[in-house]
């Protein structure tokens, strides 16, 4: 069973060969280009069999490791793959659960990833070829560090094609991913501020040892311990790492049992009764566009991942900000103001995410400025229950309600600033989006230039309103408190105007260039 298992997959490899020439093409480069890093490692890997500092080198090869493994589990997870091998295709068959899954898993180890890792894994024998016991000792750890990355491959794999089955699911884990790394940012950023040449192999090493003790780093940090002589905790890892290959080797079984008595999952339909946002609106076009940009925010999957990276961009403002020593009090003044101008920023293309359907707004002839307010409706709503509930949580936990007044002002200007260039540059100027029903994350074709321009233009067009207001806010910080309410006066009064006159010239530009709006939005 394993032997046909095998052929199958080589066979699967050698079809991948049989696509179109630029495919072919691209797909050689990237197996060249990661056969080639595999190498340049082993070669690395070959020099350090000199190196006299054995602690480093153990320390350095444990991490590595360690985030070997995570990526295995990760990658398969967040960012899913085309399993040709899923266990599921072979539900008919009657072929014992055991056979499916040690054949899938010897399956697994022909493919680029499992190439380039045994190619690693093979220069580590040679780091550690420093004594036949040690030698020994090494080619057993990178067995099993092999053999630990392949089978966290097939289960994260195979966990991913149970749960994340349909669009919608793997839409919400790649959110999920994304938002984790951009959590793991604020660690790599504190790496990365290490005095590496004073304390940097203390962190070093106490990252190594920690994760040594762990399913993670136990196999690579064997060799290691064993040729600087810690013979007694290098048999203890050695047994971590053989119980965590035990242990996975359990895991698939159990999983592949599973799936071979899984149908595969379907999006479950839901019922939806009432009028919905149209119920709540006031009647008429304006009132209909707002329903209808409402419910795209609530259900279309390209819109609630744009808002939920929106909370998240702060973060990473402040991280480095906060790093540097910019002190606390001005730092607490960052998210509200980040979190409105990105909010006045999402609309700039708004209506390309209608795609075809823009047609009915054209066909039917609703006057542009009730389109372009109408779509403002739900991001408008959103922004005035930030900029109230965060400018009131801020200056609480500030203790200085004398902000307030400036913090209120130039939220607003950022955030009506935007809603009005961008109710301008979604009718003049769209670009391709990604199509309705497509993955969030897919690439558009899109001329880069345009897409640029359109970008630039609306956020240094919002920071351009809000400048007097920004302005206004820093005096009366350094200064005078009294300038605080000219901020909010300018703020209030530029934002204002800037979204209607955003709204009048946008909707005339709508009605002038109905057809052409239709027609790119075709061709996208």
């Amino acid at each position: 069973m394993v032997a046909q298992l095998l052929r199958l997959k080589l066979r699967l490899l050698g079809n991948v060969f049989r696509r179109s020439p630029w495919q072919v093409v691209g797909l050689s480069l990237a197996i060249v280009y990661g056969l080639g890093m595999s190498v340049l490692l082993f070669l690395v890997l070959v020099g350090l069999r000199g190196a006299d500092d054995v602690a480093l080198v153990r320390d350095v090869l444990t991490v590595a490791g360690a985030a070997t493994v995570v990526g295995f589990i990760v990658v398969p997870l967040v960012f899913g793959v085309d399993d040709t091998m899923d266990p599921r295709r072979f539900a008919l068959f009657g072929i014992p659960d055991r056979s499916i899954a040690l054949g899938l898993a010897v399956a697994a180890t022909l493919g680029v990833p499992a190439v380039a890792l045994a190619i690693v894994m093979t220069g580590t024998v040679v780091t550690w070829s420093r004594g036949f016991g040690i030698a020994l000792i090494a080619i057993l750890a990178a067995a099993l560090g092999f053999v630990t990355c392949i089978l966290a491959a097939r289960l994260a794999a195979g966990v991913a094609g149970l749960l994340l089955e349909t669009r919608r699911a793997r839409d919400v884990g790649t959110v999920l991913g994304v938002l984790l790394l951009v959590m793991l940012a604020p660690l790599i950023v504190a790496l990365t501020t290490v005095d590496w040449a004073a304390s940097g192999r203390r962190v070093l090493g106490t990252i190594a040892q920690t994760l040594s003790w762990t399913p993670l780093g136990a196999a690579f940090a064997v060799p290691g311990d064993a040729a600087s002589g810690a013979w007694g905790p290098a048999v203890l890892k050695l047994l971590i790492a053989g119980a965590t290959v035990w242990l996975a080797w359990l895991a698939w079984r159990a999983l592949v049992s599973r799936m071979l008595i899984t149908p595969g999952r379907e999006a479950s339909s839901r019922s939806y009764h009432g009028l919905g946002w149209f119920g709540r609106t006031p009647s008429g076009p304006t009132g209909a566009i707002a329903a209808r940009s409402t419910t795209y925010w609530f259900r279309d999957a390209r819109y609630w991942v744009s808002l939920l990276m929106v909370p998240v961009t702060p973060v990473l403002v402040m991280l480095p900000l906060g790093i540097a020593g910019v002190p606390q009090m001005y730092l607490a003044l960052i998210p509200v103001p980040v979190i409105c101008l990105l909010l006045g920023w999402i609309l700039h293309n708004d209506t390309a995410y209608d795609n075809t359907a823009v047609w009915l707004h054209v066909a039917t002839g609703v006057r542009g400025a009730a389109d372009r307010f109408g779509r403002l409706v739900p991001v408008l709503v959103a922004g005035i229950l930030v900029i109230g509930i965060g400018s009131a949580v801020t200056v609480f936990v500030q203790g200085d309600w004398r902000l307030l007044p400036s913090l209120l002002g130039v939220s607003t200007a950022l955030l009506l600033g935007g809603l009005g260039i961008g109710s301008i540059t979604s009718a003049a100027m769209p670009y391709p989006v990604v199509k309705p029903g497509d993955s969030p994350f897919q690439q558009p074709q899109s001329t880069g230039a345009l897409t640029a321009l359109v970008q630039s233009v609306t956020m240094f067009g919002s920071l351009l309103i809000a400048a007097p207001a920004i302005g206004f806010a820093t005096l009366g910080i350094i200064d005078d408190p009294a300038w605080h309410t000219a901020s909010l006066a300018a703020g209030v009064g530029l934002g204002l105007i800037a979204v209607a006159v955003g709204v009048w010239s946008g909707g005339r530009v709508f009605d002038r260039r109905g057809p052409e709006i239709v027609a790119a939005a075709v061709r996208a």
